[in-house]
């Protein structure tokens, strides 16, 4: 498949204020991604994420490197760059409120240059795809937070665009409208072939609708990879030993300053380790140390991870590329 965006080796630092020193928000990051993929773009706050976003989308100029959009360079042609893209920001920013549904979908399609005849088919299809045909007269303050949002991301795709940004797309939403939303991003990639970015803080909608993840950490990437390859990597190193008795201080301090990523009780006073061992030898190390140390094995298992246990050991420094290539 092609690349829809390239970037090369960006940089982006910033001067704070009153402070002659710089802060460097982006260090180098180089990046592709390709037509018809949908891709997480995480990162913890201040960890530089929103700084590449806005250089993509054209709202900020990097101090070195290149992006380029469907081949197009933003740097020396950012207008007709962006016309290969459609940003849903996070909150009620995208659109109207004193328009109509249909009047938001003519009004943001106009700006593109699309007349009110040529979008008028596509228009009628997005409508009843969003289930927004009970509310298409309505003024769009007065829909719910979920109808909003599906408004917004129905706006994103009349533009027509290669590249959708969606900035938090599923925040504030209930359950319902949530499983609504990601299961209409996963047709509109395999139907239309709309490449996704997709920045957010809600892990379910990354596990369950991003086929890749890219992470971002002190302004480098951290992570690039499929999520079910994360997933896979983490849950082959994790395991939940529990044990037949109540563990000492000393024993507590040197399991979790080693490999244990908590311990608790369970109903039964039994003692549960969480381990994730990065190298098959630690395995044996826990072993060993429970068996001098006379700590009775009841069993051990191998445990399932969400993919918020996967964010939050990337970004602790618990991932390499070395491992990535053994799984």
């Amino acid at each position: 498949m092609e690349n829809v965006i390239e970037i090369q080796n960006v940089k982006k630092s910033y001067r704070k204020k009153g402070a002659k020193e710089k802060v460097e928000a982006v260090k180098g990051v180089s990046l592709t991604v390709k037509k018809g993929e949908i891709v997480g773009l995480l990162g913890p706050n201040g960890a530089g994420k929103t700084t590449l976003i806005k250089m993509m989308c054209g709202l900020l100029i990097p101090n070195e490197g290149t992006i380029l959009i469907n081949g197009i360079n933003i740097r020396q042609k950012r207008l007709q760059a962006m016309e290969h893209i459609s940003v849903v920001l996070e909150g009620n920013r995208n659109l109207y409120w004193r328009l109509t549904v249909k009047e938001n979908l003519e009004y943001f399609a106009g700006n593109r240059g699309h007349s009110k005849k040529q979008i008028q088919e596509k228009m009628e299809h997005l409508i009843d795809r969003f289930n927004l045909r009970e509310k298409e007269n309505e003024m769009v303050n007065a829909l719910s937070r979920g109808m909003q949002q599906k408004v917004a991301v129905a706006v994103a795709l009349i533009a027509n665009t290669d590249v959708i940004f969606l900035d938090e797309p599923t925040l504030g939403l209930d359950l319902e409208t949530s499983y609504e939303i990601r299961t209409l991003l996963k047709e509109i990639v395999e139907e239309e072939q709309k490449t996704i970015i997709i920045s957010t803080h809600d892990m379910p909608v990354v596990q369950e609708v991003c086929e890749r993840v890219v992470i971002v950490n002190h302004g480098n990437i951290v992570a690039d990879d499929r999520v079910e390859n994360l997933l896979q990597l983490f849950e082959s190193k994790a395991y939940l030993f529990t044990l037949n008795a109540t563990l000492t201080k000393q024993q507590i301090s040197f399991l979790e300053t080693h490999f244990v990523t908590s311990i608790s009780q369970n109903d039964v006073g039994q003692t549960l380790l969480e381990v994730n061992i990065q190298q098959s030898e630690d395995f044996y190390r826990i072993i060993d140390l429970l068996a001098k140390e006379q700590i009775p094995i009841e069993k051990i298992d191998r445990t399932t991870v969400d993919f918020e246990e996967v964010f939050m050991k990337i970004v602790k420094g618990g991932y390499s590329h070395e491992m990535a290539k053994s799984v």
